[in-house]
């Protein structure tokens, strides 16, 4: 399985900002803070806005929230929202594919590998993912 760079850094970014919700913080501060490339973290910021999980003022006070609590926000909603489909083959979703003869079972196998994924990623969310001081629930349903 791969994990792009996108959903990674979207979701550090997110993280960032779930630590420090009363305040806004610039995707330079982010991308400082979490060691990531700053024009790639502005273009994923963007794709986070257009799917409402960041929302974002400007000017000199201005920055990036969350587009919601932490807690309604999943891992699943974030790789969604930068890399479309969970799981694909050769750039194709799974929901059409199939083989014939001896690898007509493999087409199943790879949707009940994407239903996991999909089951783990949207039972975890940022809450359960951040440090019990910045209000994560280690316990929450979904902690890994």
């Amino acid at each position: 399985m791969h994990i792009s760079a996108k959903a990674d850094y979207a979701t550090r970014a997110l993280l960032e900002l779930a630590c420090e919700p009363a305040r806004p913080l610039t995707c330079e501060a982010m991308a400082s803070s979490q060691q990531v490339p700053f024009r790639f973290l502005k273009s994923v910021v963007g794709e986070l806005r257009r799917a409402g999980l960041v929302r974002s003022q400007r000017g000199c006070e201005g920055g990036y929230w969350l587009g919601r609590p932490a807690d309604e926000i999943t891992l699943l909603d974030v790789a969604r929202a930068v890399d479309g489909e969970l799981i694909t083959l050769r750039g194709e979703s799974l929901a059409g594919l199939d083989y014939p003869g001896p690898a007509a079972g493999l087409p199943g196998v790879w949707r009940r590998l994407e239903a996991d994924a999909a089951a783990l990623l949207g039972g975890t969310t940022l809450a359960a993912l951040l440090p019990a001081a910045a209000g994560g629930q280690l316990s929450h349903k979904g902690a890994v």
